[in-house]
């Protein structure tokens, strides 16, 4: 199971790469590092009543593509392999490359939604 949704993730990653013309790298850096938690500042918005948490997460973006402009797909490459890097320091409690992505990139993210869509439901 680990190893299926490992591979599942990837080259839904890798197509949506393929389809947009980016790389790999690009599309799973934009996933994790923007798309991801800009869903989840968008939640956490909503409950708060303001737009805090995606205003902040908008102009970090903003100064990360002013600050890669013309190298942003070698920044997503350096980015990717500190990526990389965080995942495997992981190994050393039993981990490995395919199941420390499934844990982190995966199932905390569920859990992070679940945990969003409670407090939204609770509060009405």
């Amino acid at each position: 199971m680990i190893t299926l949704t490992f591979r599942l993730v990837a080259t839904v990653l890798y197509n949506i790469a393929t389809l947009l013309g980016m790389t790999y790298n690009e599309v799973n850096i934009l996933a994790y590092y923007l798309l991801i938690p800009l869903t989840w500042t968008v939640m956490l918005d909503k409950y708060i009543g303001l737009p805090l948490t995606t205003g902040a997460l908008l102009y970090i973006w903003i100064g990360i593509r002013i600050g890669t402009w013309g190298h942003f797909r070698e920044w997503c490459d350096w980015a990717f392999m500190r990526s990389v890097d965080f995942l495997n320091y992981f190994n050393r409690w039993g981990g490995n490359y395919v199941l420390n992505p499934v844990i982190i990139c995966v199932v905390i993210p569920v859990l992070v939604y679940a945990g969003l869509a409670f407090i939204l439901i609770m509060k009405g």
